[in-house]
């Protein structure tokens, strides 16, 4: 768009300080540093995994770090910024549904790699997709999605989860049993394989959606319940 590479690099530097800036500001207003430190931490982790010199998305981490900074660092930050004191507990229940968070975050990213092996393995881009092959690949994303329900059942069994939040995300195991067979019949496949990300973005936001939903209805049935 600028045909410049340094102007790209001083916009990016420039938003990603404005993002910050005004992150820590809104952290600053809710009178939380605890917020404040988190989404640093998700910050950094977005930094080292794209930027120079770090770049540790081309030695295939991408999928923790994106697991970390969306997952415990962010949604645990977001909900700290939700009250205006800075005493909220970090509860079991915040800590459980930003483990799942991360999980569906951190399938999108993997997804992705699928259609571009080739042209990651030409720049020397070792993601996971690089290593493993997309056969191997597309059994990881069932493992990974089994693990994310396996893991809804654990949380809600031992009521780290509300209830709520067990079923209404359950409901969503047609969509996650739509990625893992998409992906098992269509990894070879370069021009279909694109759209296996797109499902797993509707994942997370079905999944999503359902966790928030069972929060706030076990919260009403709570505060109905007093």
């Amino acid at each position: 768009m600028v045909g410049s590479r340094t102007g790209t690099l001083l916009a990016a530097y420039m938003l990603l300080a404005l993002g910050f800036v005004g992150l820590a500001w809104v952290s600053v207003g809710a009178g939380n540093v605890r917020s404040m430190l988190l989404l640093a931490c998700a910050i950094t982790c977005g930094y080292i995994y794209q930027c120079p010199p770090f770049r540790l998305s081309y030695q295939g981490f991408g999928e923790p770090l994106c697991f970390a900074a969306f997952g415990p660092f962010a949604t645990t930050a977001f909900y700290l910024l939700q009250s205006s004191t800075s005493e909220l507990p970090i509860t079991g229940t915040i800590l459980s549904a930003s483990l799942l968070v991360g999980l569906t975050t951190a399938l999108i990213l993997f997804c992705s790699h699928f259609h571009q092996v080739k042209g990651d393995r030409a720049v020397g881009k070792m993601s996971p997709l690089v290593r493993l092959g997309t056969e191997a690949g597309s059994t990881v994303v069932k493992v990974g999605v089994v693990t994310l329900y396996s893991l809804l059942l654990v949380l809600g069994l031992s009521r780290a989860l509300p209830f709520a939040c067990m079923f209404l995300c359950s409901l969503t195991l047609p969509v996650g049993k739509l990625v893992v067979s998409f992906v098992e019949e269509n990894h070879k496949d370069k021009t279909k394989i694109f759209m296996a990300k797109y499902y797993c973005v509707r994942l997370h936001a079905l999944f999503g959606a359902a966790l928030a939903a069972g929060l706030v209805a076990s919260r009403m049935i709570i505060e109905r319940s007093l």
